[in-house]
């Protein structure tokens, strides 16, 4: 994937708000990637440790923290990080996409969100 595809992924993200989240599908099409949810995952696996990219607002379609791997804690840094934003989540480990899903939306260039 190129590099600028990744860039435009990150400023999708950079976007979601605090105590917000947003499904790796929801970014890819307000990346102008419609459909790539994987290469989402790809994107946000490939930021350095460094990046104030807020990853950690990113889930899965089913409201659900996706692992990062056989030997990460990825998964409960996310989740801890989330419910430090008072994102709540469910005796099934599920947060609420209606009640914590960002709204954001592309505008007609695709570039900045009308929240």
């Amino acid at each position: 994937m190129p590099e600028g595809d990744y860039e435009r992924i990150y400023a999708v993200v950079r976007r979601i708000p605090k105590g917000r989240v947003a499904t790796y599908g929801q970014v890819a099409e307000l990346a102008g990637l419609p459909g790539h949810a994987r290469q989402v995952g790809y994107a946000l696996a490939a930021m350095s440790e460094s990046s104030t990219v807020p990853w950690h607002r990113v889930i899965n379609a089913q409201g659900a923290v996706s692992a990062r791997g056989p030997h990460s804690g990825g998964a409960v840094t996310q989740r801890i990080r989330l419910e430090h934003e008072g994102v709540e989540f469910d005796a099934r480990g599920r947060v609420s996409l209606k009640e914590f899903g960002w709204k954001g939306r592309a505008n007609a260039r695709g570039a900045k969100a009308r929240e």
